[in-house]
């Protein structure tokens, strides 16, 4: 015998005779009964909040003892796709994005709320705050709504929440980090170098959510040239979540003292002051 049945409530019940189903509070609950007495019972999760069939049910003398329920999605509601809905580290000034990738919206829709002060930012395509730094995007051909914050500032770092108008609402919560990089000379402001050793400049580069694209070092405010008659001038640059360029003087002449400056792209510039000694 085959029995099919769709439901969609958080409570149901029918009978059989020699079978009772209850689908109550997220359970799927199978009890085959035999003359006045319960024989087996068999429970397992289900999402309430979707469809189901029941199908291929046995009810033959010999199959009551373990009646087979299988439950088979047919429509599942919204929910979130939290591998494209991450944590974001963006610079101060630059333009950050917040995505979120919600599946399955149908004809709900998709609110930014603020958890600071619980600010209501967008709701749609629409902006519900007077800060018009905060913005809505969505590409209709995809399943992105990503919130724009132009110009942020320190203070824009925190949680934020994609909300979606299910009954309940669900949510997926983000940590926005403004972040302003920190330049840094070790050794600095100032450095005593005796003539004839190697000036070794050590400039670092943290809280970067990316690493400088390039990293420009000037002496006195000119440029250094790395193939100058002088020689004996190099440059070694590792990247990574902390980037560290090195500035290698060989030699080292009075002339060679001075101000040196570490201007990285993205970053702060940072000058220290080298004395050679005689």
């Amino acid at each position: 015998m085959e029995i099919k049945r769709t439901w969609r409530t958080s409570t149901t019940y029918f009978s059989l005779g020699f079978l009772l189903l209850c689908v109550q509070s997220g359970k799927l609950a199978a009890i085959s009964i035999k003359g006045s007495q319960i024989k087996d019972t068999h429970i397992q999760n289900i999402d309430i909040d979707a469809e189901y069939e029941l199908l291929d049910m046995d009810h033959q003398e010999q199959q009551l003892e373990e009646p087979k329920l299988i439950g088979i999605p047919i429509n599942r509601g919204p929910y979130f796709d939290t591998s494209a809905s991450k944590n974001v580290t963006a610079l101060v000034g630059k333009t950050a994005y917040m995505n979120c990738r919600v599946h399955n919206l149908g004809n709900r829709t998709v609110s930014w709320i603020r958890h600071r002060d619980l600010h209501l930012l967008t709701v749609g395509r629409l902006t519900y705050t007077s800060d018009l730094r905060f913005q809505s995007i969505h590409n209709p051909q995809t399943e992105d709504w990503s919130l724009q914050v132009r110009y942020p500032q320190k203070r824009d770092s925190g949680v934020y929440e994609c909300q979606v108008s299910t009954t309940p609402p669900i949510s997926h919560c983000m940590q926005l980090s403004i972040v302003e990089p920190i330049t840094v000379i070790l050794g600095g402001p100032e450095l005593f170098i005796n003539t004839g050793s190697t000036i070794n400049l050590t400039c670092i580069i943290r809280h970067s959510p990316e690493p400088p694209p390039g990293i420009y070092w000037t002496h006195d405010n000119s440029e250094i040239s790395y193939d100058s008659p002088r020689g004996g001038v190099s440059v070694i640059t590792e990247k990574g979540e902390i980037t560290t360029s090195y500035l290698l003087i060989q030699r080292a002449k009075d002339p060679d003292s001075g101000k040196y400056t570490c201007s990285p792209s993205n970053a702060n510039p940072i000058s220290v002051t080298v004395h050679v000694l005689n």
